[in-house]
Order: structure tokens, then sequence, then C-alpha cells
């Protein structure tokens, strides 16, 4: 499991550009010698989704491409003519030595455990790097639900330029799980992000006994808590239809997102399905950790354990723990204080 995560880590590294030449997602070939060299993106840019719109790439490759220059202020370079017609843009990620101490600029990350400590496997090292969101890039669409301001930490309001960690597995994953949503139907115009990308110094001020909270996978880019809210009154959707708006709308994100793990088991992630928690309702907390890692967290007496494929007792799955039920080191997770996520 460890081997898949991280080549999954070294797919994200190397992204998906060539140059001259359709992209194959492996690595990024420096320009040849011949004149006037052109930067063609192939169609596998858009991911397994067809719905990813930009691509993340290191500081130095990001300044070898051309019209970078141009894009230096706010690191996003438009590739023109697009990927297959579609808007398409490649966004710098700096490197993770950019941060000292627990500070990247004037933005407080605070420390991963990596730094801190021998972490448990390699889903746990440190992230590659940062993308640096301004007023002026924020809106840079990512998929096609997603922008970048979607997954920002929401703490330290006043500070500019503040920096996301983000994988572009985990958008693959929400855009094929909106589109299976949309095959059903159900409407998915309008999504919104409760909670992306967390800076460790936010998740551990949310604050966890076990101290697994620290290891949370929103600290590494690849967790979102999500609600489909095409409606827009600020709560998730009647996804099932039955008049009201409860824990069985999430079941309608988690039959989506087995159906998508079971069609391409290298985004195989974590559920997590909550029950409403504030004004905005139930929501589901999904990521592609590389495991698979169930766990419920309802308000009701009553839990119901998720459902296996085969719709028997699947250990690998679910077990119970308090009010919750999880597999692994999600079994702590999910019996944290009511009203904090993962």
């Amino acid at each position: 499991m460890a081997a898949s995560v991280a080549r999954a880590r070294a797919a994200d590294a190397a992204q998906v550009l060539r140059w001259r030449v359709p992209a194959t997602g492996a690595e990024l070939q420096p320009p040849s010698a011949e004149p006037a060299p052109v930067l063609a993106l192939g169609d596998t840019a858009l991911g397994l989704s067809g719905a990813l719109r930009a691509s993340f790439v290191g500081a130095g490759d990001f300044v070898e491409l051309p019209g970078a220059a141009s894009a230096a202020h706010d690191g996003v370079l438009a590739v023109p003519g697009g990927v297959d017609g579609v808007p398409f843009s490649v966004i710098q990620r700096i490197d993770f030595s950019r941060k000292l101490g627990s500070f990247v600029g004037r933005y407080q990350m605070g420390y991963w455990p990596a730094e801190l400590h021998t972490v448990r496997s390699a889903a746990y090292a440190n992230p590659l790097g940062f993308v640096e969101v301004t007023p002026a890039n924020e809106d840079t669409r990512i998929s096609a639900h997603f922008t970048l301001r979607d997954f920002l930490t929401h703490d330290q309001p006043g500070v500019w330029p503040k920096y996301v960690v983000l994988r572009a597995a985990l958008l693959d994953k929400l855009e094929l799980v909106l589109q299976d949503l949309a095959r059903r139907g159900v409407p998915t115009s309008h999504v919104v992000v409760l909670s992306g990308f967390r800076t460790p110094s936010y998740n551990f001020a949310l604050g966890d006994a076990s101290g697994r909270a620290r290891e949370s996978r929103h600290q590494y880019g690849d967790a979102a808590d999500i609600i489909i809210d095409a409606n827009h009154d600020g709560r998730m959707d009647d996804l099932n239809h039955d008049g009201r708006v409860d824990a069985r709308d999430v079941r309608v994100i988690e039959e989506s997102v087995e159906r998508v793990e079971h069609a391409h088991p290298e985004l195989s992630g974590g559920l997590g399905l909550y029950d409403a928690m504030g004004p905005s309702g139930p929501f589901a907390h999904i990521d592609v950790r590389g495991e698979v890692a169930r766990w419920t967290r309802f308000n009701s007496s009553r839990v119901v354990q998720l459902a296996s494929r085969d719709g028997g007792s699947d250990p690998v799955h679910a077990r119970p723990v308090a009010r919750c039920y999880a597999t692994g080191a999600s079994a702590v997770l999910c019996a944290t204080v009511h009203g904090r996520s993962r």
C-alpha cells in the first residue's frame, strides 16, 4: 500500500506536461533544440474525469514554460487554446523548502507530523510544496466545479498571500463522484467545499484527545468535506427526494463514492458521513489517502453500519467505535468530539 501511495505522490509531482507531444502523465520534458517549442497537453491532462482544468508543477519546471515570465506575478499560466479546446491553466507549486519554521511568508502553517517525528507511512510525508493564492488568482478554475478559493483554510483572513496544498487526484475523484450523481438525476451545478486544505496549526486547534487528527488528510491536500447545494440555499440538498434533508442524503453520495472507487481503485480513500453540525446540514468527507477507510458520525443514537459492496458484513469497511463505524485509524478519528470533522 505504501508503494502505491508513493507512486501516486510521484505522479502528482511530475504532473501531465510534455513539450510538443501529447501528455502521458509521466514527466515534464525540457524543450528540444528545435526553434519555437510549443506546449502541447494531451487529454490525459484533463484527468480520468475529463474535468480537470489545471495542472500543478514545481517552480523550476514552471519557469521553463513558454510565457511563464508574464505569469510570474500570480503563478498561473493559461495554456493557449486550452486542452482539447477546454480552458486550462498551469499553476506553479513552490517548494516545501520555502517554509521557514511554522510560516510560509507571513502565513502561519504550523508543523506537519513528519517535521516533528517519524511517520508511519509515506502517505504522511511532508507535502511537495504549496500553491500561492492571492486575491488576483483565487478564482482560478482548477476543475469543472472548483476554484483555488474553494480549498483555502478558513483562518487568517487578513493575511495574503495564502498557501494551499492540493492534489489533482482529489479533484479528479470529486469530479467523478459528481458525474456519477448527475447520471442518477442529482443536480450538481453548485457544490460547496466546507473544508478543503487545513494548515496543521488550524487542524491542531480543532482538538482531538487521541492526537490522530494531527495526521488529518486535510493537511495533505487530498481531502474535502462537501455538500451539494444546487438550489443555493446554503444547505445540503434533498438528494434522495424524500422531502427532508438528513443523513439519508449523504448516503446517496456514499453510493457514488463506492461506484467510483470500484471503477478506479487508484483513487481509493476515506469516506466519512456526517449529520448536521451547523446550518449547512449533513455533509460527506471524501479523500484519496490510498486505502479504503469508512466512518459515520450521526446525531442519532442509532448508527447504521456502512454497507459493503456485496451487501454483507465486511470488516474491511467498518467496525463500531462509540457512535461511529470506521476502519483502522479512522476508528479513533471518527470518535472525536461532536462538531469537529476530520
